[in-house]
């Protein structure tokens, strides 16, 4: 009997430390299960029916108020294989980041994606949000996404946001410190986006920026980005640009995107090309099914990985 009020007690302690730890701070669980069927062809292979996974993730966020304008909060974020159940080998390898954010602006520390990606090429490839094989296959991402150090702005003008960011190299050999920046700006129906990244190391020294622009009027959507890197995919200088496009009817989007890569430096036939077209039908605000057709047609120099196409159809979830 002594055993059983010390375990009820046991509960009712921690039942009080859970709604005093709720009545302090702001948790959401959130995440995204998104899964394909596909018919795939790459190079010269024989076709193939495969389930494939795109970006699945959950994650866990949460802020403070801890009065005088001063918040803190985190997010966490995981990957895993819808396909197979399988965790990603670095369990919060998407995101693992704590913040503090007041009329100063915010202080970011931790493991988390490039500003200066989310603000040029993610914007523009919209129809299944830059995932799985329709996703944009020719943006140079130069960062490393771990031991970053941001920054952001406060808001001192509407729609117009500025980070930057340092990821330290921590003294590993042949590594030195990496540099993220992004600016976003909007005004009735334009959106801008300017980002830019240093990679460097001791023997090499890659960069990028890109600038992105995107104009929505009504049920039409459309924009797209240039991006000029150098040493990215190859010894040398590169532009690659893109274009897309929606149309909302309404529950159905349609899209098209088109993305053309110039040739890399003095490498022969490094240009390549990618087409998709997509189609979405909205359940509801958190779930839809689509289908999509893509096609990367890669130069003779096989920058890209080579020749690919695929048909598919899929259903993504977010909750």
């Amino acid at each position: 009997m002594k055993h059983s009020l010390s375990r009820i007690g046991l509960a009712a302690a921690l039942s009080l430390t859970a709604l005093a730890a709720s009545a302090q701070s702001n948790v959401t669980l959130y995440g995204r299960v998104n899964l394909t069927v596909e018919n795939q062809k790459a190079g010269s292979d024989g076709s193939k029916t495969v389930l494939q996974n795109n970006s699945s993730r959950w994650g866990v966020r949460g802020s403070e108020d801890l009065g005088g304008g001063l918040k803190a909060g985190f997010n966490l974020e995981s990957g895993w294989a819808a396909d197979t159940g399988v965790a990603a080998a670095t369990f919060f390898g998407r995101r693992s980041e704590v913040n503090l954010s007041g009329g100063f602006g915010t202080l970011r520390l931790g493991r988390y994606f490039s500003e200066a990606y989310f603000a040029t090429a993610d914007y523009v490839s919209n129809h299944n949000h830059d995932t799985g094989t329709s996703s944009d296959a020719f943006y140079a991402y130069l960062g490393r996404d771990a031991n970053k150090i941001a920054y952001r702005l406060p808001e001192f003008a509407k729609d117009l946001s500025i980070e930057g960011a340092v990821l330290l190299h921590e003294g590993v050999t042949g590594q030195k410190n990496n540099y993220d920046f992004a600016v976003n700006y909007s005004v009735g129906g334009l959106q801008l986006g300017l980002g830019y990244e240093l990679a460097d190391t001791t023997t090499t020294k890659k960069n990028q920026v890109a600038l992105r622009a995107f104009y929505s009027a009504g049920p039409f959507g459309f924009g797209g980005y240039v991006q000029r890197d150098k040493n990215a995919f190859g010894a040398g200088n590169r532009t690659n640009v893109r274009l897309s496009a929606m149309y909302t009817l309404d529950l159905s989007e349609f899209h098209v995107n088109v993305g053309s890569a110039g040739d890399t430096g003095n490498i022969a036939d490094s240009d390549a090309r990618q087409y998709t077209l997509g189609y979405n039908y909205l359940l509801s605000k958190r779930t839809k099914v689509y289908g999509f057709v893509t096609k990367i047609d890669d130069g003779k120099a096989g920058l890209y990985g080579g020749d690919f196409k695929s048909f598919a159809v899929g259903v993504r979830h977010n909750f």
